[in-house]
């Protein structure tokens, strides 16, 4: 898409495509409880402010033990994250203009350089979305366009678009633009602001990523990534039944954890009371504890 169109230009655009967005009730496939496959779904996620190096050990050492996709944090802790993850395989994730998204392009741009330049693989950038809701397009597109050519592929990009904050077209409205950029996900929540990910909202954003893949034939067509209120092995089924491909989540140790016991209760039909389950959940007390 070329940054010389207007905001009526993409608005149009953005009509036509919402005409064209059918949202499923059938569920998405789920990966396996008892399997890696399950964990490989997960940002192990700490965004804490203050925070400090022994929880960025922790971090990692759990997202070895259980597998996650990535540990995922601010920008100044991601070089310490790659080393303490060498020889796993276990990538390392970064925010960008987190969490308000307000920030300009420099300052987006510097983070995106200090993240890259420690290692990280993934960026969660958080869009204006207070640009997106007035309907300025083209200054959004282009902010996208332009971390995109900074961090191009392998690297892979997922858009934050805080859906507490959006209506349902702006939601297809901000999904447009990240395909537009060639982004590889497109995110619900930062988890501070709002409600965190919801099921219609994963399903609409799953529709329109399904939509913005027909003229590309399936090729490079975005993901969903939900976050914000994933606590549960039962929330992350609803998230991935629901479209999701990748959680964000503080709680993923306790989550795997759940999935395991699931798996086995099924396996030996003699599950345990809730209150053995719960009571035995793990820690949180080196982890952030957001609902991000």
């Amino acid at each position: 898409m070329s940054t010389r169109y207007t905001d009526e230009e993409w608005a149009k655009f953005i009509s036509e495509v919402e005409k064209d967005v059918v949202v499923s009730k059938e569920p998405y496939r789920c990966p396996s409880l008892g399997g890696p496959a399950l964990a490989a779904t997960i940002d192990h996620t700490l965004l804490k402010l203050d925070a400090r190096a022994v929880q960025f050990d922790d971090l990692c050492a759990e997202a070895r033990v259980d597998g996650f996709a990535t540990v995922c944090v601010r920008p100044q802790w991601v070089q310490k994250c790659v080393n303490d993850l060498k020889s796993s395989n276990v990538k390392v994730a970064s925010v960008i203009g987190f969490h308000e998204g307000t920030y300009d392009l420099l300052h987006k741009a510097q983070e995106t350089k200090q993240a890259l330049h420690g290692g990280a693989s993934e960026l969660d950038i958080v869009v204006n979305y207070e640009e997106l809701k007035s309907g300025k397009y083209a200054s959004v597109y282009s902010e996208l366009a332009t971390l995109r050519l900074q961090a191009p592929h392998p690297i892979l990009l997922k858009l934050i678009i805080e859906t507490s904050q959006l209506d349902r077209a702006q939601i297809i409205a901000a999904c447009t633009m990240a395909a537009a950029a060639k982004f590889d996900f497109v995110k619900t929540s930062t988890g501070f602001n709002g409600h965190g990910a919801t099921e219609d909202h994963v399903r609409l954003m799953a529709a329109c990523c399904e939509r913005l893949a027909i003229s590309t034939n399936g090729e490079g067509k975005m993901r969903v990534k939900a976050s914000g209120g994933i606590r549960t092995i039962e929330d992350a089924l609803k998230m991935l039944e629901a479209g999701a491909s990748r959680l964000g989540t503080s709680g993923g140790v306790w989550i795997v954890k759940e999935a395991h016991e699931t798996a086995e209760q099924t396996r030996s039909l003699s599950p345990p009371s809730v209150h053995d389950r719960r009571g035995s959940r793990p820690s949180l007390e080196t982890r952030l504890f957001t609902d991000y």
